[in-house]
């Protein structure tokens, strides 16, 4: 019954208080787990509970599975574009090792998340501005900054300022139309105090608009494909980029920390593309000092 709970609820969408919106993100694993309950019934000859076990098994496994499962990506035919996202923690990952990152991998756009006043000052004095000449910047002390860097020209946009900044800005990428970027990052939901925070910074992320312009969200969202504002946000069209490449079960959060003693692993870390972007690969990245993997995807923007 426990497991027949959690799938009515994951798949209902239906979020009872601030413990199920921490607990719904280890679906992946409730889901290994069910079919021992099945072989359970099986084994015991209890063939009700095996029709239960059984119906449940299979429901967890319809919304977990495909994200292990490559999907058939769009036409697209305008030039590549490398995204890389990824949280300092409190602006505290070493500078090298950011920079040693950055030039192993070459992305096109870097979304950067808990970017403080400190570490954009020790990233401009390592050379973070010969590589991106474009940015828009939003450090804070804390937690709450962001920003996103680029090779090509940025347009500024207002940041979302709910909680956290999370910065926003249209990438002119020759030969395609301008990409909204936004450098996700809604307040963690770790305590109740801050669950209504990170359900509005959620809420507050725009929509894709598949006949408008195209639209690329990196970050840290603290919440993965079983949350239910997520998902709401993927209806509107968007594509998870991980999810699109079959790398959708790669645990992103806890790397270090105290959780990370007791916590397995799950993805908080997304890249969300319109749906006219082709995804090509996805892959995550570490950096030491932080509790989050960097990810990257690598698209193909649709030609203007």
């Amino acid at each position: 019954m426990p497991f027949a709970a959690w799938a009515v609820l994951r798949w209902t969408g239906y979020e009872p208080g601030f413990r199920w919106r921490q607990l719904v993100a280890f679906t992946p694993y409730v889901a290994a787990a069910a079919p021992v309950v099945l072989a359970a019934a099986l084994a015991l000859r209890r063939w009700p509970a095996a029709v239960v076990a059984g119906a449940v098994s299979v429901a967890l496994a319809a919304a977990v599975l495909p994200r292990a499962v490559a999907d058939d990506s769009p036409g697209a035919r305008g030039p590549a574009l490398r995204v890389l996202a990824a949280n300092l923690l409190y602006g505290q990952v070493p500078t090298k090792s950011v920079m040693d990152l950055l030039r192993r991998t070459g992305p096109d756009v870097l979304t950067l998340q808990e970017l403080t006043p400190q570490a954009l000052a020790d990233l401009r004095n390592a050379g973070v501005d010969a590589l991106f000449p474009h940015r828009v910047l939003h450090a804070r002390h804390g937690a709450g900054g962001s920003g996103i860097y680029s090779r090509y020209p940025l347009r500024g946009r207002g940041p979302i300022d709910i909680g956290f900044l999370q910065a926003r800005a249209e990438v002119l990428v020759p030969k395609a139309p301008p990409v909204e970027v936004v450098s996700v990052h809604p307040c963690a939901p770790a305590v109740p105090a801050s669950a209504d925070c990170w359900r509005k910074g959620l809420a507050a992320l725009p929509g894709a608009e598949p006949r408008g312009r195209p639209r690329i969200l990196a970050g840290d969202f603290n919440a993965t494909l079983d949350h239910a504002y997520l998902r709401r946000l993927l209806d509107t069209g968007y594509r998870d980029a991980a999810d699109a490449a079959g790398e959708g079960l790669r645990g992103t959060w806890p790397n270090i920390g105290k959780y990370s003693r007791t916590t397995p692993r799950v993805t908080l870390d997304h890249v969300l593309v319109d749906p006219r972007v082709a995804v090509h690969d996805f892959t995550t990245h570490t950096l030491p000092k932080t509790d989050h993997s960097p990810v990257q995807a690598d698209l193909v923007l649709p030609a203007r």
